[in-house]
């Protein structure tokens, strides 16, 4: 539950439902999980193990908060095991292999988890055939970037110039093909939508060859960072800011069929787009002790792109959704999260926790319409 403050969140939609979060032992997934715990929904976890050390899902104690499957979304037989045992009332799917880098050295597995996988749940969702509301999480890499200044809109053009983007492109095809073969808006059983975001940040992210990661990594013990593209531009949000989007969204879809295979863009202000290097100072002024110095390298074979950002105006008009926090508060959200991982004796799923309430009073202080006051 909610303890600071009487709130309506998402209607209660989640409230004693059962909910299977894949990829919950990931970034993403493990803040979703906490969030629709406290929530009061039945939640479920389906990943393939735990995806770096430490971990979020691990560090803040999860498996005592939900029910936790290790299975592979590349395997129909077992996600369609598990769909049959849970009968969800929502499917939220993570799951993914999520490095550009990592995709490089393997194509064949992140294709097959990231295509084949969300296939594979849709799949089981089909031939369940029970009344279920899904929300596909892909990534603003499904666009063909051609790196123009202004946001791609869930009408742009598909594409991918490596592995990555082209397995969640693929993804993004395959998600539009059920929606219009066999999840019909009047009909079905199933609905789903897409939803796409991208470079976020936030506490509990351990990842290899992620800037914030790569930054606390080295600061905590006193290292040097080395950085890929310090003038790389990437509009950053915070880890709360699309997942309130995700949950908006299998709100309204749960109310509205007629968004029923509709794509959903989540991203920050269009004017918070920041260079790695003003990240970095922007995070140094609140770890300011230990080796600071960024040692600038040319190993990198520059293979990512250096601008994308998404236009969000869709799920502004349809779903009633906007960005929460500045870039400022963003850092902040972040940094405090780590320093008081490293530095004090806490519970993690209970600091995780606080900064979810926090971040929903200051949306209640700013009247985001998917907060509402009982009062």
């Amino acid at each position: 539950m909610i303890p600071d403050r009487n709130f309506t969140l998402f209607n209660n939609t989640y409230h004693n439902k059962r909910v299977l979060v894949t990829g919950n032992t990931g970034f993403k997934g493990s803040w979703l999980s906490i969030w629709l715990s406290m929530l009061g929904a039945e939640v479920h976890g389906l990943s393939n193990g735990i995806p770096s050390k430490p971990s979020h899902f691990e560090s803040a104690s999860l498996g005592k908060h939900i029910s936790y499957h290790e299975s592979d979304v590349r395997s129909l037989t077992d996600v369609r095991d598990v769909v049959n045992e849970i009968k969800p009332d929502f499917v939220f799917h993570l799951a993914a292999q999520p490095l550009v880098r990592a995709a490089y050295n393997d194509p064949v597995t992140t294709i097959e988890t990231n295509a084949i996988g969300t296939m594979n749940i849709l799949e089981a969702l089909r031939l369940a055939d029970r009344t279920c509301c899904a929300v596909m999480i892909t990534s603003d890499k499904c666009y063909d970037n051609v790196e123009w200044v202004w946001g791609y809109r869930e009408n742009d053009q598909l594409g991918g110039k490596d592995p990555y983007s082209a397995s969640k492109g693929a993804a993004e095809l395959i998600i539009k093909t059920y929606a219009r073969s066999f999840f019909d808006k009047n009909v079905s059983n199933v609905k789903i939508v897409s939803v796409r975001a991208g470079n976020v940040i936030g506490g509990g992210d351990w990842a290899k060859d992620r800037i914030v990661p790569d930054c606390i990594r080295a600061w905590s013990a006193n290292e040097t960072v080395e950085v890929r593209s310090p003038h790389a531009t990437r509009p950053w949000q915070h880890v709360l800011e699309p997942l309130s989007g995700y949950l908006l969204a299998g709100q309204k879809l749960k109310a509205d069929p007629s968004l029923n295979g509709e794509p959903f863009n989540f991203g920050p202000s269009p004017n918070q787009n920041y260079t790695v290097a003003e990240l970095i100072n922007r995070m140094q002024q609140y770890w300011p002790e230990g080796n600071v110095h960024i040692a600038t390298t040319n190993k990198d074979d520059n293979r990512e792109s250096d601008l994308l950002k998404l236009c969000c105006d869709k799920a502004s008009h349809l779903l009633g959704w906007q960005p929460n926090l500045d870039f400022e508060e963003t850092v902040k959200y972040t940094v405090d999260w780590y320093r008081a991982y490293y530095t004090q004796d806490v519970d993690v799923f209970s600091m995780s926790c606080d900064q979810i309430n926090n971040y929903i009073n200051q949306a209640m202080e700013r009247k985001q319409t998917w907060v509402r006051s009982n009062d």
